[in-house]
């Protein structure tokens, strides 16, 4: 790669500087609907948020697996999760609360959607992976930003990490067994989460009773 002029240098940290302020917006929406949403049903259905950028290095080493040069522009039009945002939540059903909730909000797009909650990959990873994108307020301008948001249960984001540290440490070569034990896992991750929410319906309802 060669050195980047200054200009370029300038265009990258545009780039970054934009999706930081994308995760910020994102950030403070995911929030302040969680807060109304505990307001209005006395319980949040976000656990926790967690957001990042990808590294200049992640984001030229993308480019690369496209076969693409690694440049500003083609960074801003190819690589769409740049910024990204995760989402844990207790229960399966507070995944499609929340993203209901985006999909309610006037200046949020939702470009494309992943349900591998519903569909896991082969691999057993579940998670529902969505791609927004809205609008950055500047002093003289505006920018339509994009943001890759996934949402998972505690147990599923669990069962991520682990996944990912036994890839990172075997370098996408683990052995089977290691990947079958993983797969198992995975469905008793499936057979809690299910547990947990048959759990959560009974209790909603021994309260509704009691508040008649």
């Amino acid at each position: 790669m060669e050195q980047p002029s200054v200009e370029e240098l300038r265009e990258w940290r545009d780039i970054m500087l934009l999706h930081r302020f994308a995760l910020d917006e994102v950030n403070t929406k995911l929030k302040i609907l969680n807060e109304e949403f505990q307001f209005i049903h006395d319980y949040n259905p976000v656990e926790h948020i967690k957001s990042r950028i990808k590294s200049l290095e992640s984001i030229g080493a993308k480019l690369e697996k496209k076969g693409l040069e690694i440049t500003p522009e083609n960074a801003r039009e190819h690589v769409r999760d740049i910024a990204g945002i995760r989402v844990t939540c207790s229960f399966v059903s507070d995944i499609f609360k929340i993203h209901d909730m985006l999909a309610n909000q006037d200046d949020i797009t939702i470009l494309r959607v992943k349900d591998y909650v519903t569909n896991p990959k082969p691999n057993g990873y579940r998670s529902l992976h969505l791609l927004c994108e809205l609008p950055i307020f500047l002093t003289n301008r505006s920018e339509r930003m994009t943001v890759e948001i996934q949402i998972r249960t505690i147990a599923m984001d669990f069962w991520a990490s682990l996944e990912h540290k036994i890839y990172y440490k075997y370098q996408q070569e683990a052995p089977q067994e290691l990947l079958d034990e993983l797969k198992e896992a995975a469905d008793i991750i499936t057979f809690l989460d299910d547990k947990m929410k048959k759990l959560n319906t009974q209790i909603d309802a021994y309260k509704a009773d009691i508040e008649k």
